[in-house]
């Protein structure tokens, strides 16, 4: 019985041991992270409570291996709150030093509509709104890839264009 228990203990240290040192491998592989641009936007069909609509996403990997993904989930965020959320079965490769486009069908909830215009209402005299748009690719094996694009949209100046 104690043979066993000492086995089984032994069983998990070399477990737990080998889990460490592939995760402290995957880390040393120095990668370059993804760099991902917004293509294209299209409206879809929602419900009376929501907009919806497809986010065309490029995706450039700068590494030299290639990069299989099972799934994608975004989130956008408007001046700090949530706006859109969505989430893609989509499979695929982004091939080494190559790119591919993903489509991912995102959706605005009417609360977060609401929260949008009232945190604008309150805040007219900003020229600048902050969005930050995450998410991740579902990895096989060696894991998740998340990604992050930050920067500020800027109300076109409609007085001097003429």
């Amino acid at each position: 019985m104690n043979i066993t228990i000492a086995y089984t203990r032994l069983g998990w240290l070399v477990f737990t041991a080998l889990l460490l040192f592939l995760s402290g491998c995957n880390s040393l592989t120095g990668r370059e992270p993804l760099t991902v641009n917004l293509v294209d936007v299209a409206p879809l069909a929602g419900g009376n409570l929501e907009v919806r609509f497809a986010l065309e996403l490029r995706f450039q990997n700068p590494n030299a291996d290639a990069l299989n993904y099972d799934g994608v989930s975004l989130a956008l965020d408007l001046n700090g709150k949530q706006l859109a959320r969505g989430v893609s079965d989509a499979k695929g490769k982004v091939p080494g030093f190559g790119e591919t486009l993903v489509t991912v069908p995102m959706s605005i909830s009417a609360f977060s509509a609401l929260q949008q215009a009232w945190a604008a209402s309150r805040n007219v005299t900003s020229e600048a709104l902050p969005y930050r748009l995450s998410g991740r690719l579902g990895g096989g094996f060696l894991g998740n890839r998340r990604f992050v694009d930050e920067g500020t949209l800027t109300w076109p100046d409609f007085e001097n264009r003429r």
